[in-house]
Parts: structure tokens; C-alpha cells; sequence
């Protein structure tokens, strides 16, 4: 059992974890949430030793083993392959010592222990723990030095999960892994065997993987059970209650406050109104539950666009004088799009975005767009390139010059840096808040494609579900590389894999990429004719056809319902408004929201028929 007891933490003189307690079931498997700079990482470093509590303990089994990624990635000419096998201390010093070792009696003893702790299947688990983190056979044999810093974080990630540790600690362990990297640690830590907590705003994970909620808010603890889902549940549970009793208390406190202004200068009443001050002055008011306001993504809409947006004819894409890493690329943007780009990382989904945002040219072929369309492009390189001492708004007075400072501001305001937020120098911000003045930057001027390549990195859970929205409620079209496969559900309707030197649509839905991913939908030999197999499998790709309908039309749904609110919310401001033009304004909105309210009429028509036709598959 893991025990938090009372424990304090003070960075540079600030609480970050005051008098936090929680107690972990051995073989409990926790995931620990809570907003940027809550202090979840200060936690973990407690957990093992790194920081020293100011107050309270940490208590563990004895001779409990605990398992932590070191801040420095590995390095040197060992293999990935020799790392992660090294890992296995036990078995390390037991093979060395056997090469040495003269003494028989010994020498069987060695060979009986690696004989207990399997090792001797070691190199072939230490391989499948790789290859599902993304190396494949020649990379498991080059040397760690030939990889980049996020390759050299899984490698290290590898390491830790061969260790098998009774206690595993992971912070984050999926923001330098592709999907198809965080579905394999996903499926592997289904089945681990021992103690898990785990940082991570991966809601599928969260939901998948954990039985036990822990939430670090206001520098305690809160232990819930269940995965997210059902930690949400009881959030919006205790908001409520929350909310109802800081009504009441309230009510309560403006009735005090009445009888003693009422009471206090008259003789036979003074006493009860000074006893009612004081009862009033006791009165410790109940917070509600922490909300940032400052939790805001708002894409401005951009100026309308004919389709095809982008069309990519026979191209060919690549570096330098170095052989294409895509070619024959054939496909068509069209102006409402929302496409998530699917592949393994190193198989060319960056090199394609780049190529669609004209930062690369075709080495054959051609890539045609109206020369007006504008396109945002978001990475981490521009997260991480935010300069420390200037402010959001130095830096967007330099992208914006030349505009209003009413329009710079306003552009901020977007993303939740009003006020003195856009004046706080940017090495002071959180990862979110750094990653949001980066989509600030790249929409200041109404792109008609946003272009995202893992824009969810930095951002907790409540943050990703606030982008997914305004990704919904933005008009222009997206394109999609995320590893976070609940926001590629909810906000892409068009699926394009990136794998065998070129990019092609991927005719099936997440669901079925997950099951090609971990294997379950392979073919299972063949048989004559038109038997009760073939029949099964007409029946399942009907069903993966249905599915892929109905995953477009859910998120036709949800665009569109976004969008005739907007236009509800223009067309009521609209009404109040006592400008020349307003009527003209009107019948615009007015016309437009007829055509989203008509298009939304469609989207739902197609989702009932995609509905049916999936209960059709399923019965056949």
C-alpha cells in the first residue's frame, strides 16, 4: 500500500502540495489528473525521493521496488535493444557473474535464479516491448546516439516497463509516442501486474487502463474511484452540491446581514444582532470548484472558400536531393474538411502536412490552391521556440503590425490573455498557456486550414476538451496528426493513412484502425465459396462502411450544431443592434443559418441511416 500523509511541499516560497493525503491499494492502478501546474510532477518526484517534503511522509512496502523515467534520455552506442535488456539489474549482474564464476555450486545456483525470472526469454520480451513503442528490427540494433530526443524517450519508457517495477510511476508517457504507439502502451499496461499511477490526460487511457481516479487540486488530494468517465460523474455531482450549498450559505449570510443592519442601533435588539455579526464573521464561505476562465479556444472564422480547397496531383514530396518520402499522392481538400492524418511516426505525416502548408515543394507533380487561401500551421517547435522574455502581446503586436491595438487585443482575448495575462512574460507561462498564445499566433488572420500537429501535448484534460469544441465550432477546414485518438474521433470525419512511401484514404473507422493496430482484425485463412465465413465477412465490412458513415455524420452533427448556436447567438446581438447596416447584417445571418440548420437536417438523416445499416450488419 502507498500512503500520502499530510504532505507538504513549498517551491520559491509557493504551496504547491498542502497537507495532500491519499492512500493507493497495492495493485491499484491510478491515474492522476489535474490541471497544468497543479503540481502532479512535484508529486511524483516526492513519491521517489527527489524532492523532500516540507511536512507530512510518504510510506511504501518494504523492499518495494519503484519505477520512474529519469529526466535524462539514455545516450552512448548501446542498442536500444542492450538498454532495455540492461534494465533487468537482477539478471545483468547474474550473466556477468556467470562469466566469471569457477565455483559449480554457484554457477548452478546463478543458472537456476535466471532460469526463475525467465531470463533467458528476455531478449525476445525486451524486442516485443520495443517494436510495439515503434522500432522495428533494424532499429532496435542501431545505436541510441543515432536517435532523436523523443526516440530516446522511448527507449527509456521501454526500459522502465521491461524493469517491471512493483510500484510504476509514468508522467505523461504517451507525449512522445504516435497513436499507434499509445494503443500498444495502452494494451500493455491493461495487463500489468503490479502497482500503476499514472499522469496523463489521455481520456481513453484514463478510461481504459485506471481503476482509481486521483485529483490534485488546490495542493490536495481526492481519491475517486473508477476511470474519467466516472470521475466526471462525481465532479459534476459535488459541483452541484457545491453550487447549492454556497447558495444557500449565501441566502443565509444576506439574512444576517439584513437583521444586524436592521437591529443594531435599537437597544432591545442589539445583543441578537451582535451575536449575529459574530455568527457572520465565523461564516467560512464554500468555494465552489476551481474553474480557470482562462480556459478559452475561440478560432476566428475565416472568409468564405470555394471547393476544392487544395488539390494534390501525382506528387511526390521529400528533403533535399534525397529520394521522395512520399510519392504518387493523389487527393482533394475540400473547403469544410476535417481530416486526421494516421500512420507511424517516421512514415511522412509531417513531411505531408508541410507539403500542404507550402512549406515544402512537390519534387514531382503539383499541388494547386487559390493563391488567397490562407493556412495555420501548428507545432511543438513553435511552443517551444516562444521567446522567454517577451509578453503575448509583444509577440502578437509583431505578427499583427500594423493592426489595431482593439484587434491585437481582441485576437488575445481569444485564447484567454486578457487583461494583465497578456502583459506576463511568456517563461512564465504553463505548457497549455504557451501552446495556446502559439494557436493565438498562427490564427491571427483567419486561416481557411488549420493544420495541427499534436497540438494536445501541453494541454490537460478539461483544456483538450475546451480545443476540441472550438475545433467543432470553427468553419474552415482542419487536418489532424494527434496521438489522442478521443479528438480525432470527435472532430475528424475523413481518415488518410500515411504508410508505404505514399498517403491514401483509409476506408474503415477509428475502431477499425485500433483492431488492424493491435491485430484483431487480421484475415484468418480462407475457405471455398461463399460460406458462412465469406458471409461473416461481407457482413463486417458492411458494418466498418456503416461505421465510417456514421463517425462523419456524428461529427457533421456536432460542427453544425455548433454553428447554428453561433449564428443564433450574431443573430440576437444583432437584433439590438442600431447601425445602418444592421439589417442587411441580419438577413445574412439569417440566410446562413437556414442553410446550417438545412445542412445539420442532412447530417442527422445520415446518422439514423447509418444507424440503421449498422444494426443491419450486426444482425447479419
Amino acid at each position: 500500500m502507498l500512503t500520502i500523509d499530510n504532505l507538504t511541499v513549498r517551491l520559491g516560497g509557493r504551496a504547491i502540495l498542502e497537507r495532500a493525503s491519499a492512500t493507493v491499494p497495492v495493485g491499484a492502478r491510478v491515474g492522476l489528473i489535474g490541471r497544468n501546474g497543479a503540481g502532479k510532477s512535484t508529486l511524483m518526484k516526492a513519491l521517489i525521493g527527489e524532492i523532500e517534503p516540507d511536512d507530512g511522509e510518504i510510506s511504501k512496502p518494504s523492499r518495494a521496488r519503484i519505477g520512474y523515467i529519469a529526466q535524462e534520455a539514455p545516450s552512448g552506442a548501446m542498442t536500444p535493444e542492450e538498454v532495455v535488456l540492461a534494465a533487468a539489474t537482477e539478471r545483468a549482474e547474474l550473466l556477468a557473474e556467470l562469466e566469471t564464476c569457477t565455483d559449480m555450486d554457484r554457477m548452478g545456483d546463478v543458472h537456476d535464479r535466471l532460469l526463475a525470472i525467465d531470463a533467458y526469454s528476455a531478449p525476445a520480451r525486451a524486442a516485443k516491448i520495443l517494436n510495439g513503442l515503434g522500432f522495428d528490427e533494424e532499429m532496435q540494433q542501431r545505436p541510441v546516439d543515432s536517435f532523436s530526443g523523443g526516440w530516446k524517450m522511448r527507449i527509456a519508457l521501454g526500459a522502465l516497463l521491461f524493469s517491471e517495477p512493483d510500484i510504476l510511476l509514468l508522467d505523461e508517457p504517451s507525449n512522445h509516442l504516435d497513436l499507434e504507439a499509445t494503443l500498444w502502451l495502452e494494451n500493455f499496461l491493461k495487463s500489468y501486474p503490479a502497482t500503476l499511477v499514472v499522469i496523463s490526460h489521455e481520456r481513453d487511457l484514463l478510461n481504459k487502463v485506471v481503476d482509481h481516479i486521483l485529483h490534485l487540486q488546490g495542493g490536495e488530494l481526492t481519491l475517486y474511484p473508477g476511470g474519467y468517465d466516472a470521475f466526471e460523474k462525481q465532479r459534476a455531482e459535488r459541483a452541484a452540491q457545491l453550487a447549492a450549498a454556497k447558495a444557500s450559505q449565501e441566502a443565509q449570510a444576506a439574512r444576517l446581514r439584513d437583521y444586524v443592519a436592521r437591529n443594531s442601533a435599537r437597544a432591545s435588539t442589539a445583543k441578537q444582532a451582535q451575536s449575529r455579526a459574530k455568527m457572520l464573521a465565523k461564516m467560512q464561505p464554500i468555494a465552489a470548484l476551481m474553474e480557470d476562465p482562462t480556459l478559452s479556444f475561440d478560432f476566428p472564422d475565416p472568409a468564405e472558400m470555394k471547393s476544392p480547397m487544395i488539390t494534390v496531383e501525382q506528387a511526390a514530396v521529400g528533403y533535399g536531393e534525397a529520394p521522395p518520402i512520399l510519392k504518387r499522392l493523389n487527393f482533394r481538400i475540400e473547403a469544410d474538411d476535417r481530416i486526421a492524418l494516421l500512420g507511424r511516426n517516421g512514415n511522412g505525416k509531417t513531411t505531408l502536412a508541410r507539403l500542404l502548408a507550402s512549406q515544402l515543394d512537390p519534387a514531382e507533380g503539383a499541388v494547386n490552391a487559390p493563391g488567397k487561401l490562407k493556412v495555420g500551421y501548428f507545432t511543438q517547435y513553435q511552443v517551444e521556440e516562444l521567446a522567454g522574455e517577451d509578453t503575448p502581446l509583444d509577440l502578437m503586436n509583431r505578427a499583427m503590425e500594423g493592426s489595431s491595438q482593439g484587434a491585437i487585443r481582441a485576437q488575445l482575448g481569444r485564447f484567454g490573455f486578457s487583461g494583465p495575462r497578456a502583459t506576463q512574460r511568456v517563461d512564465k507561462l504553463s505548457g497549455g498557456e504557451r501552446a495556446r498564445l502559439a494557436l493565438a499566433l498562427i490564427t491571427r488572420d483567419a486561416p481557411h486550414l488549420l493544420i495541427l500537429d499534436e497540438p494536445t501535448n501541453h494541454l490537460d484534460v478539461d483544456a483538450r476538451e475546451a480545443l476540441i469544441q472550438a475545433l467543432n465550432a470553427y468553419s474552415g477546414a482542419v487536418i489532424l496528426i494527434s496521438h489522442d485518438r478521443h479528438m480525432v474521433e470527435l472532430t475528424s470525419d475523413r481518415l488518410v493513412l500515411v504508410d508505404g512511401g505514399t498517403a491514401r484514404e483509409y476506408d474503415g473507422s477509428m475502431d477499425d484502425y485500433i483492431d488492424f493496430i493491435l491485430g484483431r482484425n487480421q484475415p484468418k485463412g480462407a475457405g471455398g465459396g461463399k460460406g458462412r465465413g465469406a458471409q461473416r465477412g461481407e457482413a463486417a465490412a458492411d458494418r466498418r462502411s456503416a461505421q465510417a458513415a456514421l463517425t462523419k455524420a456524428e461529427s457533421a452533427v456536432t460542427r453544425l450544431t455548433a454553428e447554428v448556436d453561433r449564428l443564433d447567438q450574431s443573430i440576437l446581438a444583432s437584433s439590438h443592434s442600431a447601425s445602418g447596416t444592421a439589417g442587411a447584417k441580419m438577413q445574412k445571418l439569417l440566410t446562413e443559418r437556414a442553410a446550417a440548420a438545412a445542412a445539420l437536417a442532412e447530417a442527422e438523416e445520415a446518422w439514423l441511416a447509418a444507424s440503421a445499416l449498422i444494426e443491419a450488419a450486426e444482425a447479419a
